[in-house]
C-alpha cells in the first residue's frame, strides 16, 4: 500500500506541476483561462489554442519522457553496477551521441538527419564497449572491464567530437554544435515524440520485467548465479534498453547531465532499493524534476538558458552533498 501511495502521490505532483508548465513562459497564462480552456475548449485569446499545443505540450511532454527515461536508466544501471556514481552515460552514449550530431551538423544535414545520427552515435558508442569487454574480458572482472571499455570508448568519441568542433566553421558550424551539446527542450516537436515514445516503450518495459531480476544483480555476482541468473544476459538486455531510452532522447534533447546520477537517489530514499518500485519512482521523480528545471530555464531570465548547464548547477553541489552523506557507510 505504502508503494502504491507513493506512485499515486508523485502522479498528482506531476499533474500540478504539469498545469503550472501549461502556464508559464514568455507569454504567461492564468490558471482560469487554462482551466476555461480544457473545461469548454474556448477562449477569448485567439493564440492561446497555438502557444499551448504547438509549443507547450510537446515541451512538457518532451520533459516528462526526458526526465523519466534518464532517470530509470540511471536507476538500472546503478543497480546493475552496483555503484551508486554510475550515470547513463557510463558507457559513451552521451559521447557517442554528441559525435554523431556534430558530424550531422558539419554535414548540413536536417533535424531528421541529426537527430538520426545523434542515436547512431549513441548505440554504437556502447555497443563498441559491451564489444570490447566481451573480448578481452573473459579472464578479468567483467564489471570492471566493462566500466573500463566505457571510458575508452567516451574518451575516443570524446576526442573526435573535439575533432569536428576544431575544423568546424566558428561563425557557423561550431555555434551550432555547442549550442546543440549544451542540451535544450525549446525545439521538441510532436513529430519528434510520436517517433521517440515507441522507442521508450520499448526499452522501458523489458526493464520492469527484469526488475526483480535487478534485485538479484544487486546482491553480487555469485548470489545472482546460484539464484539461477544468467548475470552476463541480464547485464546485456539491462545496457541495450537502458541504451536505446538514453540515446533516443538524446537525440532529441541533446546532452543532459545529471538526471541519471541525481534523481535515482531522490527515488531511492522514498522509494527503497526494490527496483520493481524504485523504477517507476525514478520515472516519476525524473519526469517532476525535468518539469521543475525546465520551467526554471524558459523563466528566469529574459533569454532561455540551456537545460544541460542548470544541471551542471545543481548536480554538483548535490554531488558533493552525497559524497559526504555516503562517507562513512556503504550504498
Amino acid at each position: 500500500m505504502k508503494g502504491l501511495s507513493l506512485i499515486l502521490l508523485c502522479l498528482l505532483i506531476l499533474g500540478v506541476v504539469s498545469l503550472f508548465s501549461m502556464g508559464t513562459g514568455r507569454y504567461p497564462v492564468s490558471l482560469r483561462a487554462l482551466l476555461s480552456w480544457f473545461t469548454t475548449g474556448q477562449s477569448t485569446d485567439e493564440n492561446l489554442p497555438i502557444i499551448l499545443f504547438n509549443i507547450r505540450q510537446p515541451r512538457l511532454i518532451g520533459a516528462i519522457a526526458a526526465g523519466g527515461a534518464l532517470a530509470m536508466s540511471g536507476a538500472a544501471y546503478q543497480g546493475m553496477f552496483r555503484n551508486p556514481m554510475v550515470s547513463p552515460d557510463i558507457l559513451g552514449v552521451g559521447s557517442g551521441a554528441g559525435f554523431g550530431a556534430a558530424l550531422a551538423i558539419l554535414l548540413s544535414l536536417p533535424v531528421a538527419g541529426i537527430q538520426t545520427l545523434s542515436f547512431i552515435g549513441g548505440m554504437s558508442a556502447v555497443l563498441i564497449a559491451v564489444s570490447i569487454s566481451k573480448t578481452i574480458g573473459r579472464s578479468h572482472d567483467s564489471v570492471l572491464v566493462l566500466v573500463l571499455s566505457g571510458i575508452i570508448i567516451s574518451s575516443l568519441f570524446g576526442a573526435l567530437l573535439s575533432m569536428l568542433k576544431y575544423v568546424a566553421d566558428p561563425d557557423d558550424k561550431l555555434p551550432a554544435i555547442t549550442y546543440w551539446l549544451m542540451g535544450s527542450l525549446a525545439n521538441i516537436r510532436m513529430n519528434d515524440l510520436i517517433i521517440i515514445l515507441p522507442l521508450l516503450v520499448v526499452g522501458s518495459i523489458p526493464l520492469m520485467l527484469l526488475s526483480w531480476r535487478l534485485n538479484v544483480l544487486s546482491f553480487g555476482e555469485d548470489e545472482a548465479r546460484s539464484l539461477g541468473v544468467h548475470t552476463g544476459l541480464m547485464r546485456v538486455l539491462v545496457i541495450l534498453c537502458a541504451t536505446l531510452m538514453t540515446a533516443s532522447i538524446i537525440s532529441v534533447t541533446g546532452i543532459i547531465g545529471w538526471v541519471g546520477l541525481i534523481v535515482p537517489h531522490l527515488a531511492r530514499f522514498a522509494a527503497g532499493p526494490n527496483h520493481r518500485m524504485l523504477l517507476p519512482t525514478s520515472f516519476l521523480f525524473g519526469g517532476i524534476f525535468m518539469l521543475v528545471v525546465d520551467n526554471v530555464a524558459r523563466s528566469l531570465v529574459s533569454v532561455e538558458i540551456p537545460i544541460g548547464i542548470i544541471m551542471a548547477i545543481l548536480g554538483a553541489p548535490f554531488f558533493l552533498w552525497f559524497l559526504k552523506k555516503t562517507s562513512k557507510k556503504s550504498w
